[in-house]
């Protein structure tokens, strides 16, 4: 992606089509290299094998490693087929709606690339960097007051976390004298006793910076604002982006603070629970609250975070498993919803939503139908009626109902916190009621 960014950069930007067919050609390679990986990954015969790739072939804990496994992997490719996705979408259109659209997709990939990639904390701290530098000039494409608005919300809210990142990593780094992950899980358990206050406050810091990514509550009110701000194929990026912060909170708090970190095994757990019931609760409300399909969409993305975040934080590895399951369905359902509502809302009557509104609000029947026999013969078009099958299908995804993956990933994860031995009665019934009732609400808030 850098390679493919930075030639666009040279390129005229008045040959779009160009642009275009290079940004596609180098994502396609992108998903090849990902099956590939994962491929590679599978075959393996440890299930906890990966492969390591150490920069300079300087030894651990001096090098930047870049590790791929199972996990990273399906990460990588799903981001590689989103991009794909996004990029067709914004062909017709939002290619044209501003400056550089192609070199800031790759760009973009290569920062979410790198982290999904990385075994180096600080290498970490510099694709996150890179990723949201990317996002900034994103986030503001096809300008308009709103959009920027909202993008400088955005990019002050980021350069906070990015600020707790660095300030975390650092603590990290002055009690262990190391930023390598695997390294740090075996260094963590020996950390003095004077010592691990300054290490778990480190670690709680950098949590703030993954949970602000993630959109977890109360630090996420400005991802419904930004989501429905940006352009539609960018939305459906970030559907992906907003997984990042889950990502790094899966890969280095299930390493660092696993069974095996003695006295701070399982730092934290309580509060990554009770903040992913909170999100769930939050996201369904705001979905209820909302009338625009965009911010409706928004909050779906906080309620498929918090769920993740509540069944990784009690769950065992059937329960993290079936989470992951769930991040990949709610993930390409959230993207296609974000670049559907577009489309449906070109061929919704703002005149006929306004009536009911005013039905709804004052209980006035008597206001003029149309005679049944002006309606007979009126023929739906193909086009909408193929929208429509596909937003029927987005919702039964997000809203987690029979028969689609979105059903498949949460009874996944329910059965397999019912069946984990260590999960309390309570923790197991709080998900279980939040998860149906959030899906309830979801569906009335996008019928």
């Amino acid at each position: 992606p850098l390679l493919a960014g930075a030639a666009m950069l040279l390129i005229d930007e008045r040959r779009r089509e160009l642009k275009a067919a290079i940004n596609l050609a180098a994502i396609a390679a992108l998903v090849g290299l990902a099956l590939a990986l994962m491929e590679a990954a599978n075959g393996t015969a440890d299930w906890a094998a990966s492969l390591v790739y150490r920069l300079g072939d300087w030894p651990a804990p001096f090098a930047i490693v870049l590790v791929a496994d199972r996990l990273s992997a399906t990460m990588l490719l799903l981001t590689a087929v989103l991009a794909l996705a996004t990029t067709i979408y914004a062909l017709p259109r939002w290619q044209n709606a501003g400056a550089h659209f192609h070199s800031m997709v790759q760009f973009l990939l290569m920062g979410l690339n790198g982290a999904f990639l990385t075994g180096d904390l600080f290498n970490l701290f510099v694709f996150f960097e890179l990723l949201l530098a990317a996002s900034y000039g994103l986030m503001l494409h096809g300008s308009g007051r709103a959009r920027i608005r909202a993008g400088l919300h955005y990019v002050v809210v980021n350069l906070a976390a990015s600020l707790f990142f660095l300030v975390g990593v650092a603590l990290i780094y002055a009690v262990t004298g190391t930023l390598n992950m695997a390294d740090l899980a075996a260094r963590v358990p020996h950390v003095a006793a004077e010592n691990r206050m300054l290490l778990e406050a480190g670690a709680a810091i950098l949590g703030v910076a993954f949970l602000v990514k993630a959109g977890i509550w109360p630090l996420n009110f400005w991802l419904p604002t930004t989501y429905a701000a940006a352009a539609p194929p960018v939305a459906a990026m970030f559907a992906i982006m907003s997984k990042v912060g889950l990502y790094v909170v899966m890969r280095l708090w299930l390493l660092v603070f696993g069974a095996e970190a003695g006295a701070s095994a399982q730092f934290g757990a309580g509060v990554l629970f009770a903040a992913g019931l909170a999100t769930i609760v939050f996201g369904s409300v705001g979905a209820l609250a909302s009338r625009d399909l965009q911010r409706i969409a928004g909050f779906a993305v906080l309620v498929s975070s918090g769920t993740i975040l509540a069944v990784v934080a009690i769950g065992g590895v059937p329960a993290i498993g079936a989470a992951v399951f769930y991040l990949v369905s709610s993930t390409l359902g959230l993207a296609i919803l974000f670049m559907l509502i577009e489309l449906v809302e070109r061929v919704r009557d703002p005149v006929a939503d306004m009536l009911e509104i005013t039905r709804e609000a004052y209980g006035e029947d008597d206001l003029e139908e149309p005679e049944e026999e002006s309606e007979a013969g009126i023929v739906i078009p193909a086009t909408v009626a193929f929208l429509g099958v596909c937003y029927i299908a987005c919702v039964l995804v997000v809203a987690g109902l029979p028969p689609l993956s979105g059903f498949v990933a949460k009874f996944a994860m329910l059965a397999a916190l019912m069946t984990t031995p260590g999960t309390t009665s309570a923790a197991m019934w709080a998900v279980l009621a939040l998860v149906i009732a959030s899906g309830l609400f979801t569906l009335m808030a996008l019928m």
